[in-house]
């Protein structure tokens, strides 16, 4: 993710859960971070988890009923309302906003056609990231879905995405780029994915030594989902935090790019 915080690029990822203590417990276990809450009671428990003294995402508790613990993708726009109407143009659907976020900035939550889900934010005092692609931090954002095709057809349109896609073991995968420079993925979900998993973008944390950090999850409560497993660009595990946030980490190889 070498393109970040500028528009249609990733710009944020903060978690919905149902146990915020636990959450910055286990988060800050894992890779460090530190949670710092927003002073405000309109904030509604929102809070920043900070790598050093920099944002590297944020959390804040489930706030619908039935609501699912996950983590939430961002990118940055010039407008969310014209976002918005690009979305609902192009078969996705509004979820949530947009709305202003005090005086950091406006933001909206949208599914694209398959259901995914997935937020913008249009800046104004909160720029997004303080850090990204670096160890412990944000590093790429990826796109399961079953109709690949559409999704394509739909981010192109709402975002100008360019994109490059390969055939990956029974599958294929595809590269979102900007300017030529990848941030995320889409991956096809073939039968290999049990039928009642929704389409949804995950988000990947970039660590040093995948094997030791899915240990230590494991040391935390959490759950390993994907044991360690090496891919193209380094090595990777799918893990799940004790209250069902589901999220990757990656140890990339020095060669890749």
């Amino acid at each position: 993710m070498r393109i970040f915080n500028r528009p249609s690029a990733p710009t944020w990822a903060d978690l919905s859960t149902t146990d915020v203590a636990a959450a910055k417990g286990f988060y800050g276990g894992l890779f460090g971070w530190q949670g710092a809450d927003v002073p405000l009671a309109e904030a509604g428990g929102y809070g920043m988890f900070l790598l050093g003294d920099r944002y590297v995402g944020g959390y804040g508790p489930c706030m619908a009923p039935g609501q699912p613990v996950a983590w939430l993708a961002y990118y940055q726009v010039e407008s969310a309302d014209a976002t918005a109407a690009a979305v609902t143009g192009n078969g996705g659907s509004v979820v949530a906003g947009p709305m202003d976020v005090f005086s950091s900035g406006r933001l909206a939550v949208f599914a694209d056609p398959e259901g995914a889900v997935f937020g913008v934010w249009q800046p104004k005092e909160h720029q997004g990231f303080g850090v990204a692609d670096q160890p412990n931090s944000m590093c790429w954002f990826e796109l399961l879905t079953r109709d690949a095709d559409r999704a394509r057809t739909f981010y192109r349109a709402v975002f100008g995405w360019d994109c490059d896609t390969e055939p990956y073991g029974g599958s294929e995968y595809t590269e979102w780029r900007l300017d030529g420079e990848s941030f995320g993925g889409m991956m096809r979900m073939n039968e290999d994915f049990p039928p009642e998993a929704p389409p949804h973008w995950m988000v990947y944390v970039q660590v040093a030594d995948c094997d030791a950090t899915a240990a230590r999850a494991r040391e935390l409560g959490g759950e390993v989902h994907v044991p360690p497993t090496t891919i193209p660009p380094g090595r990777f595990a799918l893990l799940r935090d004790p209250q069902g946030g589901v999220f990757s980490i990656i140890a990339l190889t020095e060669t890749h790019p």
